[in-house]
Formats: C-alpha cells, structure tokens, sequence
C-alpha cells in the first residue's frame, strides 16, 4: 500500500540514527566506555525505532481501515449507478424489442400483402394474355361502372338486337337518340408492342399495328352496333385502360377523327363515367317531361281548391260578423234592464200600489209580453 510523508520521514529518521550509530562505532573504536555509551545510544535509538514502527503500524492499519470504508463506499455506490444503468438499460432494451417485434410483425404482414399482391398481379397477367379473359375483364369493368350510375331500367346487358347480335351494354334512351350500344375493346397486344418498342423502327411498325387494331374495332362497331331504325345513329367503343385511351388521343389523331366520322365515339373509364352521367340527366328529364300532364292536372286541382278555401274562410267572416253584432245588441238590451231596473227600484210605493203592479204584472205575463222592437 503507499506510504503517507510522515511514514516516509520516521524511516529516514531510522536510517539516519543508524548511519550515525555505525559512524560513531568507527571512530572510537571498541573501548568500553563508548560501548557502554554507544549501547545506551542505540538502546534509546532502538526504543524510538520500535515506538516509530508502533506508530507507523497503527497508523498503517487506521489508514487500511479508512481506505478499506471507503473502497466499500465507492464499491457500493458504484454497485448501485451499475444497478441503475443496468436497469434502465434493460428498460430500453425491453422497449426496442418490442418496437422489433412490432416492426417484424408489420413487415411480415407487408410481405403477406406483397405476396398476394404478386399472386394478383400474375393473375391480372394471365387475364389479360388471353383475349377472351381479356374481354371479359373489360365487359366486367363496363358493368360496374354503368350499374353504379344508371338505374335498372336505364340499361341491358347483352342486348340482344333485331340482326342477332348482342352488344356488351345498350344505354336505353329514348327518342331522340334512341338506344345506344356499347362494346368493350382492349387491344393489348399492339398498345404493349407500341409501349415496348426499343427504337424509332419498331415503335414506327407497333403504332402502325396499334392503328390498324383500332381502325379495325371502329369499323366492327359501326357495322354491327349501329342499326337504323332499332338504335341511335351512334355507338360507343369502351377502352378499360386510361393509358390506351390518352396514347390514342395524344399520337393518333387520325384514329379519333375515322371514329367521329363513324358516329363511334371511343370513351375510357373517366369519360365514360362523365357519359353515363350526362344519360343519367337526359333520362330525369325526359321522366319530368312526361309527369308534365299529370302536374299540371294536380296543380289545377290545387286551385280549384284553394277557390273553395277563400270562399269558405269569407262565409267563416260573415259568421263572426253576425255573432258579434248579436254580442253587441244582447249588450245593449242588458244595459236597459239593468238601467230600468235601478229605476224601478228608486220609486216607493205603498202598499196597496205595490198590490196593484204585482197584479198587473201578473196579467201581461199571463196574456204574453209585446215584442220589443
């Protein structure tokens, strides 16, 4: 253990006495005399060397022991930070896994998502690599979308026409327009030809196909959907995809002019939603016009009626006046008998007079009073 500076100055102190006790042993020699005194010397050197050492042990161990209560000190002062740390460490780490496991149960749960989003997509895929699966897929997406804007009666599905053939929808408008069929068109295979091209050359050849595929629905449908005298003198062409529809409108202008030429007017998801609105119009209106007879009927019943109230609510007035004529007159005749009452009672009469209008009074009761006028 280190030695304090006080410990460090008895040992010199010691070493020094003993340097001296040599040094003196070699000058005098061995005579008796300075043994004698050299002895008591080193004897009292010996002394304070062995109350030195005392001293120096005792205070070596009280400086053990001081050292030792404050080892434990720092030792469980030190114990309890670690405690604590740990403890907070443990906290935090009981924290950041269960956020872990929380993250791990979301990202599994987005991979089972992803996984049936894979499966869905690869669906989608195979629908759409068979055109007859394609077609359907479009005949089902034209379904939902006029079920969700027309009324039942506003629409037929496979409508079957006077020639035989069905079309995918008829919008049943009145006259005019009359009837109007739309078919479903997806022409995928050239517009992802178009969408693939790798250079100027085969993008040239895939919108040429992608024209032809068009020109070729549009004629379809003019020929077959278009029957005089049974439907309108147009149809509409519905393409499933927003994105076939704009590259249309934004690289092939000639196509959309061949289909206003036709009467086939070529509409997408979006545009035909605003479409089917419009019918949705077109039909209330049509339906208010022919409620007209009858609301102009009822609303002449309703004036009819209302001539009638007037002429009740007047005779009700003439009732109230003649009531309150009668109020005021039965006011007027209580007032008088009242007034010839007071007078009546003012007169004194004896009694053989009181005898006499008594019997008078009895007679005209007898005989009627006159009527008063």
């Amino acid at each position: 253990m280190p030695l304090s500076a006080l410990d460090l100055a008895l040992i010199a102190v010691a070493l020094v006495a003993l340097g001296l006790a040599a040094a003196l042993i070699l000058r005098r020699g061995a005579g008796d005399g300075g043994v004698a005194e050299l002895a008591g010397r080193l004897k009292q050197m010996a002394e304070t060397q062995a109350a030195a050492n005392t001293e120096l042990t005792k205070r070596l161990q009280d400086q053990e022991r001081a050292l030792a209560q404050a080892v434990d000190q720092r030792l469980t002062a030190l114990t309890g930070k670690i405690g604590e740390t740990l403890e907070k460490s443990a906290k935090e780490t009981g924290a950041t896994v269960g956020e872990l496991r929380e993250r791990l149960v979301r990202i599994d749960a987005a991979q089972k998502q992803l996984g049936d989003l894979s499966s869905q997509v690869v669906g989608l895929r195979d629908i759409l690599s068979n055109k007859q699966a394609r077609g359907a897929f479009g005949e089902v997406m034209l379904e939902d979308l006029v079920r969700q804007v027309l009324p039942p009666a506003a629409y037929e599905f496979q409508a079957a026409l006077g020639d035989g053939r069905r079309a995918d929808c008829l919008l049943k408008l009145p006259n005019p327009p009359g009837p109007i069929a739309v078919d479903a068109k997806f022409p995928l295979e050239a517009w992802r030809a178009l969408a693939e091209a790798a250079d100027e050359a085969a993008r040239t050849l895939a919108a040429r196909a992608f024209a032809v595929a068009i020109g070729k629905h549009i004629k379809d449908i003019q020929e077959k959907y278009i029957v005089p005298g049974e439907t309108a003198e147009s149809a509409l062409m519905f393409l499933p995809s927003e994105a076939v529809y704009a590259e249309l409108h934004a690289n092939h202008p000639g196509l959309v002019e061949q289909s206003f030429r036709a009467k086939v007017f070529i509409v997408s998801p979006t545009t035909l939603w605003a479409t089917l609105n419009t019918v949705r119009a077109v039909l209330r209106d049509v339906e208010m016009r022919q409620q007209a007879g009858r609301i102009q009927v009822e609303v002449q019943r309703l004036v009819d009626d209302i001539g009638r109230l007037d002429e009740r609510v007047e005779n009700l007035q003439r009732h109230f006046a003649q009531a309150e004529k009668d109020v005021r007159e039965i006011a007027t005749s209580s007032g008088k008998v009242k007034s010839r009452a007071e007078r009546i009672g003012e007169v004194e009469l004896d009694e053989g007079q009181s005898a006499e209008i008594a019997d008078l009074a009895a007679a005209r009761g007898a005989l009627g009073s006159p009527k008063r006028t």
